[in-house]
């Protein structure tokens, strides 16, 4: 927007700044996501996310009213060291509060409601600009870009009062209304329980079972939930001993650390948690968040002249992302994961080696062949498409689904930071290559997703209705079936076989008392 590129005008005319700009959210969001950990176990799911909904509400405060680069960069870091508190701590609270049958539908429903949220963004990024008008100055003309395709020049085009069309409030609105959700998502969490196991980790099986029954919607005196809790309870004994053996004498922060040596212990280990952290590598670098932030910049190389056409197309591609990412919910557990993986790696591959030809063969005179720009177009649609349905939603799914039980909650915070990191540099390097390699952008990244292709083929293994033991035999280990016996151990001392027989005999009465009150 001219308004913002008039208040900020090294960020509009410095891709490297613009770059940095972007990323210092990506690279805080990195941060957060590392450190709520022990946040996470010293307050609670719950707390923890409270906690990251100040937090961002003071990042987003900060950015809407930004007067200066320093306070806007500030805002930013903020509001992304939340983010990432979040995307570390929503899918445990989900995955600790849901039911068994319901959480890989739930992952892919959470990547949905992030197209979702891009979507409404794009829109409303093009509805604000029409504050005031699109024009800083309409009474200045543009002395920017070249003679025949002149653009806003933030240095020259800019009156001595400012800007007198478009208003301040254009980019200022977006900004302030990423404190609506975040407000929706704190008040809501006030009438959330607590995390169950979290309860369970503190020792106190009373507010847990209370809180596992509000959830379940059940009397905390029900066999079935007795069992689930039970259930709940012999993991955590489980992660305890776990722990207690590997890590003696280490508590604390100092454990928490210490969880992440067995990621690389073992070859197996090591296996597991390259794949899961090349999977979020794959994701990142195949391009999605290039085009997401930087979609009008990309247009306007396609031929799209104009603030307005570019950010229409922008709105347009938020439309395609969120539609292309339902298919997933039918085909995930349906086709496999890795089927998916290839045909989203080679569409997202040859879409954009087209892209990329289209820019390189026509260059500045894309605006007059339409036909040769509106291809381009197409084909980032297209891109689009095969990277919603399949390295989108399966990027948080598979690696979920390697990992064995002892160390998959540090596995996970490994590998959802790690995405955050390769974001971070995605961001930073993009403007700068859009700007000096132009077309070769779409080739570099055609290249990963080239070997994305290759290493699902080659490395990847299908985890579609696997079981941890079947896991242990692609990766050559042995270590779900220890684990699988311990926790029987713990769970057989906890009397869970007992709570069982419990819950099956309540399974059998349920519907004999049911036939009784119809007679």
């Amino acid at each position: 927007m001219e308004s913002f590129a008039a208040a900020f005008p090294r960020v509009a005319l410095d891709s490297s700044f613009k770059g940095w700009f972007v990323s210092t959210l990506l690279l805080l969001a990195w941060a957060g996501s590392l450190v709520n950990g022990p946040v996470a176990d010293k307050f609670g799911r719950k707390g923890s996310i409270l906690i990251a909904v100040v937090v961002f509400t003071i990042g987003s405060v900060l950015q809407a009213a930004a007067v200066n680069i320093p306070m806007a960069f500030v805002g930013r870091a903020i509001a992304g060291f939340a983010v990432g508190m979040l995307t570390m701590i929503v899918p445990m609270y989900m995955s600790e509060v849901s039911t068994a049958g319901v959480r890989g539908t739930l992952v892919v429903l959470q990547q949905l409601s992030i197209t979702l949220g891009i979507l409404i963004s794009y829109w409303l990024e093009f509805g604000t600009q029409y504050i005031g008008g699109i024009r800083c100055a309409p009474d200045i003309p543009y002395t920017g870009g070249t003679p025949s395709a002149r653009t806003f020049d933030p240095r020259n085009d800019v009156g001595p009062n400012g800007c007198t069309g478009q208003s301040d409030a254009a980019w200022r609105v977006p900004f302030a209304l990423q404190i609506f959700p975040a407000l929706v998502l704190g008040i809501g969490m006030l009438w959330f329980p607590e995390s169950p196991r979290y309860y369970c980790m503190r020792d106190n099986d009373a507010a847990g079972i209370a809180a596992l029954a509000r959830v379940r919607q059940v009397n905390p005196d029900d066999d079935l939930l007795q069992k689930e809790y039970l259930s709940v309870k012999a993991e955590v004994m489980f992660e305890h001993s776990y722990n207690r053996e590997k890590f003696p004498g280490k508590t604390g922060v100092s454990l928490y650390l210490a969880g992440y040596t067995t990621l690389f212990s073992t070859w197996p280990s090591f296996k597991r948690t390259a794949i899961g952290c090349c999977v979020m590598f794959f994701q990142q670098f195949i391009g999605c968040n290039a085009i997401i932030y930087y979609a009008p910049t990309i247009f306007g190389q396609l031929g799209l002249t104009g603030k307005t056409g570019g950010l229409l197309a922008t709105g347009v591609y938020g439309i395609v992302n969120t539609l292309s990412t339902l298919p997933a919910l039918f085909l995930i557990d349906k086709v496999g994961r890795k089927p998916l993986l290839l045909c989203g790696a080679a569409g997202t591959f040859l879409s954009l080696v087209i892209v990329g030809g289209v820019i390189g063969g026509y260059g500045d005179t894309l605006k007059d062949h339409p036909a040769a720009g509106w291809t381009g177009i197409t084909f980032v649609y297209i891109y689009d498409v095969n990277f919603s349905y399949s390295w989108a939603p399966i990027g948080w799914v598979l690696p979920s689904e390697i990992y064995n039980l002892g160390n998959r909650s540090k596995a996970m915070s490994l590998t959802t930071s790690s995405t955050w990191f390769n974001n971070f540099i995605v961001g930073l390097l993009t403007p700068r290559m859009i700007e000096s390699i132009g077309y070769g952008t779409y080739l570099f990244f055609a290249a990963f997703a080239l070997i994305a292709f290759a290493f699902t083929w080659f490395v990847i293994p299908e985890t579609k209705g696997k079981s941890l033991e079947e896991m242990d035999a692609v990766f050559g280990d042995t270590t779900a079936h220890e684990e699988k016996t311990r926790l029987y151990t713990i769970a057989a001392s906890l009397g869970l076989e007992e709570a069982e027989a419990a819950a099956d005999d309540e399974k059998f009465e349920k519907p004999m008392r049911l036939e009784t009150t119809k007679v």
